[in-house]
């Protein structure tokens, strides 16, 4: 039996015990995780530097740095997200839909856990303690892989998690960290057909194409963001000015955040150079059309069809100056990766309208992208946010991570 062979037969043993925890338990568990991280916090931090000079020796972006990055603060925050869960409702055994039959059978939609999930992420370490207790809360059982760039934070934690959850009563193999970081064990791991019951990739569009391609097992697709700001003619400017540098600059290196600017051609004149002024205070790169560069300049590089389909992940914006919302529309359409987009509007027949026609899991309306996340639609923390239609899509909190069981009840029907 292989490595990850292993793992996979050691989270399905365990999947029992987690899938019949009591809720207490699971609560008792998940508290402990969240005491022990802070308690922890000195060693976490420790083994987070050796991750992040290895990362700059590397040539990591900045951007990319700050996804990696584990402070106090930040872990303070993730302990404070696992206690959340603790306060969710308990889904596992939840009935979604009762009847009875003419026959007298009692049919109950009830809700279980998923089983084994794999996941499979890049760089951000709080998602090894996110998507753990999300999976443990859910009651499945989880196999973590991530990046070699975050190796030593990953293990700090995958071990202060495996440690406390086996305090509460638990098998500390309902966590269990892949730590070859080789190529080779994340591809055998998409292949875990045995064990997995459905694997989560997290990640940047390289990573999500991999594991979509080269999976047999079933994978929910998440993540890569190429999301959208339209300003309408009618626009405030001042509003779409703040939305746009939200989106954009307050954490750039995130799925939610904005990479592509339309701006409506009979306001482009003047919201164009009020928004260059806020994400100038950021060195945000314009790559814009050449009505774009008319408009503000020199500064502007001009834009390839490559710019308007790419991710960046960085102080990089690409723009274009459209005539209408139904351009706007179908320049959305034909680029997106269907994550988020939003309108800034004071229409409510063009927000209603592209709010109808954009196919994306969250359109908003005068709002930033970056609130589609779990903690910020009430869901807790989240799994990640889903670009797929099957199963699940959006912010992908613990309903996302059950599946559903008819349990029927008859006194001796027969067909």
């Amino acid at each position: 039996m292989t490595y990850i062979e292993t793992l996979g037969a050691k989270a399905k043993a365990a999947s029992h015990a987690a899938a019949s925890a009591p809720s207490k338990m699971k609560n008792d568990a998940l508290k402990a995780i969240a005491d022990s991280l802070v308690k922890n916090t000195d060693l976490i931090i420790k083994q987070n530097q050796i991750d992040l000079e290895n990362a700059r020796n590397n040539g990591m972006s900045v951007s990319m740095q700050d996804r990696l990055m584990l402070d106090e603060k930040r872990i303070e925050g993730i302990a404070a997200g696992v206690l959340k869960l603790v306060e969710a409702e308990d889904l596992i055994g939840a009935v979604d839909y009762g009847v009875v039959r003419p026959n007298g059978l009692r049919i109950c939609k009830t809700r279980v856990p998923l089983g084994v999930i794999g996941i499979i992420f890049e760089s951000r370490p709080n998602v090894t303690v996110d998507a753990a207790t999300l999976c443990l809360k859910a009651g499945n059982t989880v196999i973590l892989k991530g990046g070699k760039e975050a190796i030593n934070s990953n293990k700090c934690l995958a071990d202060i998690m495996r440690n406390a959850v086996a305090s509460a009563g638990l098998p500390e193999d309902v966590i269990q960290l892949v730590e070859d970081t080789s190529r080779e064990s994340t591809t055998e791991l998409m292949k875990l057909n045995k064990y997995l019951d459905v694997l989560i990739p997290r990640g940047g569009a390289g990573l999500i194409n991999a594991v979509v391609n080269q999976a047999t097992v079933p994978v929910i697709e998440t993540g890569t963001g190429n999301c959208h700001v339209y300003v309408d003619e009618s626009a405030d400017i001042e509003m779409a000015a703040d939305i746009v540098n939200n989106g954009k600059t307050q954490r750039p290196s995130v799925c939610n955040a904005v990479e592509s600017l339309l701006v409506h051609k009979n306001i482009a004149q003047k919201a164009l150079p009020a928004i260059k002024k806020k994400l100038d205070e950021h060195n945000v790169e314009i790559r814009g059309c050449k009505r774009t560069t008319e408009i503000l300049g020199d500064c502007v590089i001009p834009a390839t069809e490559e710019d308007y389909a790419t991710e960046f992940l960085d102080y990089i914006i690409s723009v274009k100056v459209v005539d209408s919302v139904d351009e706007a529309i179908e320049h959305i359409g034909k680029y997106s990766t269907g994550h988020s987009e939003t309108i800034v509007t004071k229409s409510l027949e063009n927000a209603e309208k592209f709010q109808r026609e954009v196919d994306s899991a969250a359109v908003y309306v005068n709002a930033s992208t970056r609130f589609t996340d779990g903690g910020e639609f009430g869901f807790g923390a989240e799994i990640g946010i889903s670009t797929q239609k099957l199963h699940a899509r959006g912010p992908m909190g613990l309903r996302e991570l059950t599946t559903v069981k008819y349990l029927i009840n008859g006194n001796g029907q027969i067909r």
